[in-house]
């Protein structure tokens, strides 16, 4: 199957990733303003802010995996939506008590908990469909063009919420939040109803014991991405730049075009090569951010992490895909994001605290070290032979 045959089965599951995922990017350049500038809580406060939607989507996970291998890929899709709804109401309901920041940021925190549910039940839904749709043979295409949607949501996000939050303030952010996802519901609807398999499911930590080390690389590359993404804006603010949504819009358009010109390298290269490759991209552009003097060499800093980051979710994925039971897919993918959204759970705090006792400088020098150490799990991964078939009916609990 082309790209362009894979794109067009996709393309309406693009649809529905794209407009769920725009909710989360329109959020990301404000948000740490509002904790920070709005509500006046700390750094630590900010990274907790940020980093609780991960944690949510982490332990909604597995539950929307196996829901999606059950109940169905498109109803999980549209369980994600309610979701985003609901966390754009809480979201307008916190602006009431503005005059009470740990009350505001309480219902905030809940909101931000049901928006990790929208990223887990909307990209498990939309992938599991997308591998059924594509074939597992062109998994690599299929994460990176349903990534795509994702990321061009992000793209379009940054400075669509910065526009939105400089003339509106953070409810116009609420709004969009509660009445995108109610729109993506009819996006959902003329989606194939794929039948849940009456083949018998693996228990869940067969699966996650399959996709444990490509997730585990996974989990440090995405420490970049979310310092980026929760400490940008800070940096930015803290040295009297401007401009800071271009540094998230330079991520996410060369992440684009990593995933455009380059999405079908996975597949044919093996996931474990490209995914070494791309690590090292990627901890050099946070590097650069990190010894960046003016705007515009974190704005190129940002667009080589872009690049690096583009192709290490497929390479890693493609991996997780190979050594998955085949009737668990939605499970699988499940459990394999789980380990971004541990992850950024837990690095986002983490750096936080960081941030306020050595300054938000020492995040990306951090981050960039965590990143370069994944090279050794790609590493590992090349090394190892690809699961077999015997393999793979023994995590099926079967006789091959």
């Amino acid at each position: 199957m082309e790209a362009t045959h894979v794109v067009r089965a996709l393309a309406p599951i693009m649809a529905v990733v794209f407009v769920a995922y725009l909710i989360i990017g329109i959020a990301m350049p404000v948000l740490p303003l509002y904790v920070h500038d709005g509500l006046g809580l700390s750094t630590f406060m900010v990274g907790v802010a940020a980093g609780i939607e991960f944690a949510a989507a982490l332990i909604s996970r597995f539950w929307s995996g196996r829901y999606a291998d059950t109940r169905g890929a498109r109803r999980a899709m549209v369980v994600g939506l309610l979701l985003g709804a609901a966390a754009g109401l809480l979201y307008l309901v916190s602006l009431q008590f503005v005059r009470a920041p740990n009350v505001a940021l309480g219902l905030l925190l809940v909101g931000r908990v049901l928006l990790g549910g929208v990223e887990s039940f909307v990209i498990t839904g939309a992938l599991s469909l997308g591998l059924v749709l594509g074939g597992t043979r062109h998994a690599g295409k299929v994460i990176a063009w349903v990534g795509t949607a994702l990321w061009a949501a992000y793209a379009a996000g940054a400075p669509a919420g910065t526009a939105l939050y400089a003339s509106h303030g953070f409810a116009a952010i609420a709004l969009a939040t509660m009445l995108l996802p109610l729109l993506a519901l009819f996006l959902v609807v003329p989606l194939p109803s794929v039948p849940a398999s009456g083949t018998a499911r693996p228990p869940i930590t067969r699966v996650l014991g399959a996709v444990s080390v490509p997730g585990f690389g996974l989990a440090l590359t995405a420490v970049g991405f979310g310092t980026i993404t929760t400490f940008g804006a800070l940096m930015f603010s803290e040295r009297g730049w401007s401009s800071a949504w271009i540094a998230f819009t330079a991520v996410s358009v060369f992440f684009i075009l990593g995933r455009v010109f380059f999405g079908h390298l996975p597949d044919k290269l093996g996931g474990a090569r490209v995914a070494l490759v791309c690590v090292v991209i990627e901890a050099a552009g946070l590097a650069m951010i990190w010894l960046a003097p003016t705007p515009f060499l974190v704005f190129m800093g940002s667009a080589v992490t872009g690049l690096g980051y583009s192709l290490v979710y497929p390479g890693f994925g493609v991996e997780a895909v190979r050594r998955a039971p085949p009737e668990s897919l939605g499970l699988a993918m499940g459990a394999f994001s789980a380990f971004l959204d541990l992850s950024l759970g837990l690095s986002n705090p983490a750096l936080g605290l960081l941030a306020g006792r050595t300054g938000l400088s020492s995040v990306f020098l951090v981050s960039t070290l965590v990143v370069l150490s994944a090279a050794l799990i790609a590493a590992r991964l090349l090394r190892a032979p690809r699961i077999d078939r015997v393999e793979r009916d023994a995590l099926r609990g079967t006789c091959p």
